[in-house]
């Protein structure tokens, strides 16, 4: 796929950095510009009607604490994560929900436990599937969410085992655990043409409040219903059944924030989310004729989502190759001027949130000027060893 659109390009002039800037500072390097996350996260709210506590975003794509903390100035302060770190990083700068969306048992569900007892103040939770996984949690002020596999086959209870969901919820009373609700990661509806994508996950969003519906005739509440991904937001905005506000319902969408180009080609261009993120590259090689090389590989720019894994911004004619580890060979086709050596290069990532995971440290840049050299805190997972706590 070439990443040609006139709109996607001309964002370049206002992503550049003064190259005096970077005369000291090696490449390949992460970007982030803190007003455009500003402009990004105000986009979302707009797209859900400015409720802030309708959107629970995934951490996965924040990874800094200053971005973090951002999300909390616009009152966004619930997060989902799917490491120990991210929820430790999320609690430290502010946060007053957070959910780890990822099966925990045995040191991970006591790392959990102890995080709790760290933040009293943050409403910690976690998702389970099975009746084995709640024993765990008992005692402990973590509350739960039931984990419903919506056809993804990634975690989760099939969400046809309607009567296994609802006597799991009626476990979770019986322990005395608090019943947050339900947790529906939709990451496979994420077909090209929107209307289809809506038509693929509303039967799913329809299932979903039949699920609720069952639990809450056993006289079990159920508060919160979290979906959504970045794919299918526009899918889950625009889903009537969750307006009606009888069950507070959110979307977990977290690479908005930063965008890519996956996202530019999956959400409607008429929001106006920007590029918030990009990875600043070198050429480094001249070595055939029509191709240049820069030092931003697959350890740079994640490759993960197929290739062209980016694209240059402002040169939609140069056209990324597969990368290695630390190189990135760029065709120019005949009759393009051709990068000198040493030329600075912008890269759009395709995915960006492994992208921000290879980083250690992020330029945080406004008006062209480097404002803050900040650390990628979420970045990885917790390398400390876990207190002790008594087994249960």
């Amino acid at each position: 796929m070439k990443y040609t659109s006139a709109s996607l390009h001309s964002q370049l002039p206002s992503l550049l950095v003064d190259p005096a800037e970077l005369e000291n500072l090696m490449t390949p390097l992460l970007a982030i510009y803190p007003d455009i996350v500003d402009s990004n996260i105000k986009v979302t709210l707009g797209v859900l009607n400015g409720k802030t506590d309708r959107w629970q975003p995934h951490l996965k794509t924040a990874k800094l604490s200053n971005t973090m903390k951002q999300f909390c100035q616009h009152g966004v302060k619930q997060f989902k994560c799917a490491t120990t770190l991210e929820m430790l990083i999320a609690c430290q700068a502010g946060a007053k929900e957070v959910l780890l969306s990822y099966p925990s048992m045995g040191t991970r569900a006591r790392r959990v436990r102890e995080i709790a007892t760290m933040y009293p103040q943050v409403r910690i939770s976690a998702t389970i599937e099975d009746a084995e996984q709640v024993k765990q949690w008992k005692g402990s002020s973590v509350a739960l969410y039931i984990d419903i596999n919506p056809g993804m086959n990634r975690t989760g209870i099939d969400q046809k085992r309607i009567a296994d969901i609802v006597a799991l919820a009626t476990s979770i009373r019986r322990e005395g655990i608090e019943f947050m609700g339900l947790h529906y990661y939709d990451g496979h509806n994420r077909q090209p043409d929107l209307e289809e994508r809506k038509a693929a996950a509303y039967p799913g969003y329809e299932q979903l409040l039949r699920i609720a519906e069952s639990v809450r005739e056993t006289k079990i509440q159920v508060d919160m219903l979290i979906t959504s991904g970045t794919p299918a937001l526009p899918c889950a905005a625009s889903f009537p059944g969750f307006r009606d506000g009888s069950i507070l319902h959110r979307v977990s969408s977290g690479t908005v924030v930063y965008g890519d180009l996956l996202s530019a080609s999956q959400l409607p261009e008429e929001w106006g989310y920007r590029f918030g993120a990009l990875v600043i590259a070198s050429v480094i090689s001249h070595p055939t004729p029509g191709l240049i090389t820069c030092d931003a590989g697959h350890k740079a720019v994640s490759s993960d989502a197929g290739l062209p894994n980016c694209t240059v911004l402002g040169h939609p004619e140069l056209e990324p190759q597969r990368p290695s580890e630390e190189h990135l060979p760029i065709r120019v086709p005949e009759g393009v001027p051709v990068p000198g050596i040493g030329e600075i290069l912008y890269l759009v990532p395709k995915h960006i949130c492994p992208t921000v995971n290879n980083f250690d440290l992020a330029l945080l840049v406004r008006n062209r000027k480097i404002i803050e050299i900040a650390r990628v805190s979420a970045r990885g997972r917790e390398s400390q060893r876990l207190a002790v706590l008594p087994k249960r």
